[in-house]
């Protein structure tokens, strides 16, 4: 039950980022991209996998929003190109919001194999370097690097040619800067998601393991 919690967390995370990521934010004068409010915390998800369930749970969770984020393109393409009914008005805006969907989501999915499967390997090669110990080194440092790849690609991918140069560059270093901020902000919760679940899924091991020995 945790791990189908979880995975529900996770798949939202992942699909809300890919469609709200088309405005971009005004922070404090800086400009990042909406999708900030909640791909960041995708992380926190998998590294709370990864310590609970293990590397290849956390990779097939990678491999499950691949393949939410592309159903959602595809049935936003099709709503897309469907005539509208007749008293409906806001196909313009529709496609002014949805339309530019593809792309973002392009820049997400790149940005996304790549920077997940790379959170994934290091957390595990963190976790083995400190023998399962220092859970918050292996989540800040395998987020920091992560993400600094995932917000190179995706920012470059989804928003160069949109908008000038100089906001490409903007958007790049302020989203990592508040990323690293969710990276660390997040630990805590880590921790206490990761000590609330541990004996809750070790009790219902043990009583399956009863069960199947019954």
């Amino acid at each position: 039950m945790p791990l189908v919690a979880l995975s529900m967390i996770f798949a939202t995370l992942v699909v809300v980022a890919n469609v709200i990521a088309v405005k971009p934010l005004d922070v404090n004068g800086w400009a990042v991209p909406a999708g900030i409010l909640a791909y960041p915390f995708t992380f926190l998800v998998t590294d709370t996998i990864s310590e609970l369930y293990g590397r290849r749970t956390a990779t097939r969770l990678v491999w499950m929003g691949l393949f939410l984020s592309t159903l959602m393109v595809l049935l936003v393409y099709v709503a897309k190109i469907i005539p509208a009914a007749d008293f409906w008005d806001d196909q313009a805006a529709f496609d002014t919001i949805l339309g530019s969907v593809p792309r973002i989501v392009l820049a997400s999915l790149i940005a996304y194999l790549i920077s997940q499967h790379t959170d994934v390997l290091l957390f595990h090669l963190f976790r083995r370097l400190t023998n399962k110990r220092h859970l918050w080194l292996r989540n800040i440092g395998s987020t920091t690097v992560s993400q600094a790849i995932d917000t190179a690609l995706f920012v470059s991918i989804a928003f160069t040619g949109t908008f000038p140069a100089s906001e490409v560059w903007k958007l790049m270093y302020t989203q990592y800067l508040i990323k690293v901020g969710v990276a660390v902000f997040d630990t805590p919760i880590v921790y206490a998601l990761v000590s609330y679940l541990r004996p809750r899924i070790a009790a219902t091991t043990a009583t399956g393991n009863v069960a199947t020995n019954v």
